[in-house]
């Protein structure tokens, strides 16, 4: 909501709101526990969502998220949820300032994918695809 060609919304503007509606999306598809994907812009609805509800996931895939910057790492290290860090390493931009946030996860694994840009699953998709189904196994 309020990006591309959907419509604006004054729900998302606020953390708080954005956290709400991602929780509401989770609850009207009657997902328990899941693992959240969040690449680039998504992070500004994953992070207060996993920084205040991530004991309703079973796992967190951030991919250089935004947002990383407005949180504490008292916040970060408060968190319980695995963890699996994923980026390109030709990402110049934004992924080395979301890992050094993001590392303060205490369950928290990284992996660079190599020769990967920004969009890493896009680059590297067989890459991408088998440090995802590595971290999926491991969780229980």
């Amino acid at each position: 909501p309020g990006y591309g060609d959907s419509p604006s919304s004054q729900t998302v503007v606020t953390a708080q709101g954005r956290m709400a509606f991602l929780g509401r999306v989770l609850q009207e598809l009657g997902m328990q526990r899941p693992v959240l994907v969040s690449p680039s812009m998504s992070g500004r609805f994953a992070l207060p969502f996993l920084l205040l509800q991530g004991d309703r996931l079973s796992g967190f895939v951030p991919i250089a998220p935004v947002g990383t910057k407005d949180y504490s790492i008292e916040q970060y290290q408060r968190v319980q949820t695995p963890t699996l860090i994923l980026y390109g390493d030709h990402d110049t931009g934004l992924a080395p300032q979301a890992l050094q946030n993001l590392q303060h996860l205490p369950q928290h694994h990284v992996v660079a994918l190599p020769g990967a840009g920004h969009a890493c699953y896009l680059d590297k998709p067989e890459d991408f695809h088998r440090a995802l189904l590595g971290f999926l196994r491991q969780l229980k």
